[in-house]
C-alpha cells in the first residue's frame, strides 16, 4: 500500500518462505485489468499494493488494485496467491499459520474466513468493536483472543515495503499498465529473495 495512508497490509507466519506469486496463468494472468488499477482515494488517482509476507519480511503474494479498495476486502486474494513450495515432495503450501493484520482488518466475516480456513487470527479489535460488547454487558460473549507477543512481529510488514519504496519506479507509480507495475513488485520480491538465498 506505498500510494495511500491507509492501514497496513497483513504479516503471515509461516515455517518456510516461498517466491511471490500469482495464481493466475495464460490469458488471464496477461490480461490487464479495467481502469489499470488506477482508483480515486482522498489522495486522488492512485494504485494501491497489497502484499502479504512472512514471519521474516520476505514476500508471499502480491495484489494490485484501485486506491480506494478496502484493505480487509482484498485479504482473501491476497491469501489465495500464496504458493509456499515444500522441500521435497507434496504440493505447495497456500495456508499460513496466522495472519498478523492491524485493526482495520478486525471484523466478523474476516475472523469467520479466517477461522474457516484454519487461520489464527491475530488481529486487535477496533475500539467501536470493544464499546460495542461493552454495552451488550453480560451477553456480549468473550473478545477474541489477541496474542500480543505474536502482534509485536508486525512491523515486518512495514520493513517490506519500505524496501520495496527505494525502487523509484514502485514508489512513483511510473507505470501506465497495471500488469506492467505489478510486474515491477514482483521483480523487487524476487531480487529481495535471491538476496537472502545468496546471504552467508
Amino acid at each position: 500500500m506505498l500510494t495511500s495512508t491507509g492501514p497496513t497490509p497483513p504479516a503471515l507466519t509461516s515455517p518456510q518462505g516461498a517466491r511471490s506469486n500469482h495464481n493466475k496463468s495464460g490469458a488471464e494472468h496477461c490480461q490487464e485489468p479495467e481502469g489499470h488499477a488506477v482508483g480515486r482515494s482522498r489522495g486522488g488517482l492512485s494504485s494501491k499494493l497489497h502484499a502479504a509476507v512472512d514471519g521474516e519480511g520476505m514476500p508471499l503474494s502480491i495484489v494490485l488494485t484501485g486506491g480506494q479498495r478496502n484493505d480487509g476486502v482484498v485479504l482473501a486474494e491476497v491469501l489465495v496467491d500464496i504458493r509456499v513450495p515444500r522441500i521435497g515432495p507434496g504440493r505447495p503450501r497456500t495456508r499460513p499459520d496466522a495472519v498478523i493484520a492491524d485493526k482495520a482488518y478486525s471484523n466478523r466475516v474476516i475472523r469467520k474466513m479466517l477461522s474457516a480456513r484454519g487461520i489464527r487470527a491475530v488481529i486487535p479489535q477496533k475500539s467501536d468493536e470493544q464499546a460495542a460488547r461493552k454495552r451488550k454487558g453480560s451477553t456480549r460473549g468473550r473478545p477474541p483472543a489477541m496474542d500480543k507477543t505474536t502482534y509485536a512481529g508486525r512491523n515486518v510488514v512495514e520493513r517490506h515495503f519500505n524496501l520495496a519504496k527505494q525502487w523509484r519506479g514502485i514508489a512513483t507509480c511510473y507505470e501506465k499498465l497495471a500488469i506492467t507495475y505489478r510486474a515491477t513488485a514482483v521483480l523487487c520480491a524476487v531480487v529481495a529473495w535471491l538476496r537472502k538465498l545468496d546471504a552467508p
